[in-house]
């Protein structure tokens, strides 16, 4: 990976890392480009900013992991609390739809009870009309006998 850095290190920067990095004095008439010394601080000085770019960038890297991590801990704490609410509301939902089923049944049930007892009332009347019926049938038959009237006669 390549770094880019606008600015340059000048000729009055030190470090004191520890790395054995030359202390570079200021110096108007000094020029660089033929100095070894100068060359090795100079790279020393730009791996120390690379390392510490690298080391930022890497930091910031696993920032952004834990900041993901906590909303994803976050979201499944909010899809835990949806679905306990949503069961909780599925059974009120639930028991009012079978509390009002029930309620329908026995309003049909006293309806039901009602119109069976009319049918019976109805049953028990048309058995009556047909006893009465037949015994009507059987006294014209007793009285056409007394009579003597045959069917054939009547021809």
């Amino acid at each position: 990976m390549d770094f880019f850095f606008e600015e340059q290190p000048s000729t009055t920067q030190s470090s004191s890392k520890g790395h054995g990095d030359s202390l570079v004095t200021e110096n108007t008439d000094y020029d660089p480009s033929g100095d070894k010394s100068y060359s090795v601080a100079l790279t020393e000085i730009q791996e120390q900013q690379g390392s510490s770019s690298v080391d930022d960038i890497s930091r910031r890297a696993q920032e952004m992991v834990e900041k993901i991590n906590q909303s994803r801990a976050s979201d499944q704490n909010v899809m835990d609390s949806f679905e306990q609410k949503l069961i909780q509301k599925v059974t009120e939902m639930f028991q009012q739809m079978k509390e009002h089923m029930y309620t329908v049944y026995e309003k049909n049930s006293a309806e039901m009870q009602l119109k069976l007892q009319e049918l019976a009332e109805v049953l028990d009347s048309c058995t009556k009309l047909n006893d009465e019926l037949v015994e009507a049938g059987q006294a014209l038959a007793s009285l056409r006998e007394a009579l003597g009237i045959t069917q054939s006669s009547n021809q």
